[in-house]
């Protein structure tokens, strides 16, 4: 087949418009064109009276090589390349050892699906509970302020993109096209098939969590094993360094020498744990902020215009950076259109807000974390020291909450002029268990208040009506990212620990769904030509 990228079409183009396109991409007659399959499908909205659609199709038509050749010099046409996911690795049928996976996010799940379909047959261990189970759990601190810390927004099997957007998209280098493998056994799980082809596909929280439960099954029927409320104590290792197993918190052991560290960026015991026993940790920047929420209509209007609330368009996103005269940088993370602001702490008296959007995303409310850079710099100490700054802020947010997981909030013109609100517009906040209205500018340091005082107004000159006055800041937005990385080798392994094998965001090597999941079956395809060698 030929792959055609950048064939773009009006907004409300009628059946026949794809043909034509490819014929005259092509310099073909129309009726030399076989079939086609559209591979992916985005947008471009800098035109509001001009939205066009973008297509990457995929073209079978007569002579495909002849085609091909009298077209070689066109950039955006080339022949189809191979997507499908090639296994690295079979494991012997005397298999003697078994590899362990820690973490059942994205990162994990994936990593424990490709050893499980090479064959290798993996023990997966997760501290909280099945994704039913945990969900439950994650209800009663949003309406009844009632929190599990083991079972939770981040803790549980799907991990924390559990209850999110379920944006799978991702900036990562992708040659190998592990992106495709991971949307595929998505869809193979029962996600729709049009996160194949959309550039900005997403999944939602409900849709995510049966998701979860099908490859659970399916890991299990190829001889993967999962423990759950099984939390991970310590690492087994020799005198070499070379790992041997784990003790769990029950003070049982399993054996292995190769595990798979997935645990997420909110496993803070266990990064103490790693450092105590000596694994190599350093500290990395991550951001802070709050999240902001907007009548979803006003971000359609703005972004959309007349289109707005067209079907192939959907609920408007946005992504925003605003570099401030303090060399600082503000930015627009995890945009949930039509979505929610969520309770995400995992810590006992301490206020951390996520946003979470269903399938449909057709709350009233888009919301964003906003969110400021912060480096090592800013939280001096040992390694460990971001997790604690996290700490220190997410506490202080508890309690000007008024010490019942009630977040801090502030309406965007008071927070601009520096005024503690005292009563909401037209903007209801959507984070439970409920808001405080309160001023925020004692919930961040100095330098972080003063950036994101500039970047609002400068935000609203891109999209009007962003610095509304009765928009809704809620605080605090700590754990965009992790506050460590577990430095690893080439080989995918620690760098001072033989068999462990640091992955995903919570060491450092990941942020959202997809590029987890790809870093997941990367750090899979390790182990399994490490355990053949």
């Amino acid at each position: 087949m030929i792959r055609l990228n950048e064939v773009r079409l009006p907004l409300d183009h009628d059946d026949l418009a794809i043909p034509a396109a490819i014929a005259q991409r092509l310099s073909i007659d129309p009726t030399a064109v076989e079939n086609f399959h559209v591979f992916r499908r985005g947008y471009d909205a800098r035109k509001q009276s001009q939205i066009m659609l973008v297509y990457t199709l995929d073209v079978s038509v007569k002579n495909e090589d002849q085609v091909l050749a009298a077209n070689q010099s066109k950039p955006n046409v080339k022949r189809t390349p191979n997507t499908e996911y090639q296994f690295v690795a079979k494991a012997p049928a005397n298999l003697t050892q078994r590899p362990i996976v820690i973490g059942t996010g994205p990162c994990g799940i994936l990593a424990g699906l490709v050893l499980a379909q090479m064959g290798f047959k993996p023990i997966i261990l997760e501290r909280g509970k099945i994704v039913r189970e945990r969900t439950k759990d994650t209800f009663a601190l949003w309406r009844e302020r009632k929190l599990n810390t083991e079972s939770n927004v981040q803790f549980g099997e799907g991990g924390a993109g559990t209850f999110s957007d379920g944006k799978l998209h991702s900036q990562i280098k992708d040659p190998k096209n592990y992106g495709r493998k991971v949307l595929t056994e998505f869809v193979k799980a029962g996600a729709p098939d049009e996160i194949l082809y959309l550039s900005k596909p997403h999944i939602g929280t409900f849709k995510l969590v049966g998701m979860v439960e099908k490859i659970r099954e399916e890991i299990e029927a190829l001889g993967g094993e999962f423990h759950f409320s099984s939390k991970v104590e310590k690492l087994i290792l020799d005198e070499n360094r070379q790992v041997k197993g784990v003790q769990l918190a029950d003070n049982s052991q399993l054996q292995s020498e190769h595990i798979i560290l997935a645990i997420g960026h909110s496993a803070r015991d266990t990064f103490q744990t790693l450092l105590d026993q000596g694994v190599y940790i350093e500290s990395k920047p991550f951001s802070i902020g709050f999240r902001i929420e907007h009548p979803q209509s006003l971000i359609d209007k703005a972004r959309f215009g007349k289109n707005a609330g067209h079907p192939l368009l959907g609920a408007a996103d946005y992504k925003l950076v605003h570099h401030c005269k303090s060399g600082r940088s503000v930015y627009s993370f995890c945009m949930c259109p039509g979505g929610t602001v969520v309770a995400a702490t995992s810590e006992e008296n301490r206020v951390v807000t996520n946003g979470m959007s269903q399938y449909s995303r057709n709350e009233r409310n888009a919301n964003s974390g906003i969110v400021v850079g912060i480096s090592p710099e800013d939280f001096p100490g040992g390694p460990l020291a971001g997790l604690d700054f996290q700490r220190q802020l997410e506490s202080n947010a508890f309690l000007m909450g008024g010490e019942n997981y009630n977040a801090p909030a502030q309406l965007v013109g008071d927070f601009l002029e520096n005024k503690t609100s005292k009563k909401l517009g037209s903007v209801t906040p959507s984070y439970t268990p409920g808001v405080t209205l309160t001023n925020l500018k004692d919930a961040l340091p100095e330098y972080a208040i003063q950036a994101i005082r500039e970047a609002i107004p400068a935000f609203d000159k891109k999209i009007k009506g962003y610095a509304m006055y009765d928009a809704v800041l809620t605080g605090v937005e700590t754990r965009t990212s992790s506050p460590i990385c577990v430095k690893r080798d080439k080989s995918f392994q620690s760098v001072n620990t033989l068999g462990l094998y640091p992955a995903g965001e919570g060491a450092g090597y990941a942020g959202g769904i997809l590029s987890a999941a790809v870093d997941g079956i990367k750090v899979a395809e390790a182990v399994a030509k490490c355990m053949l060698d």
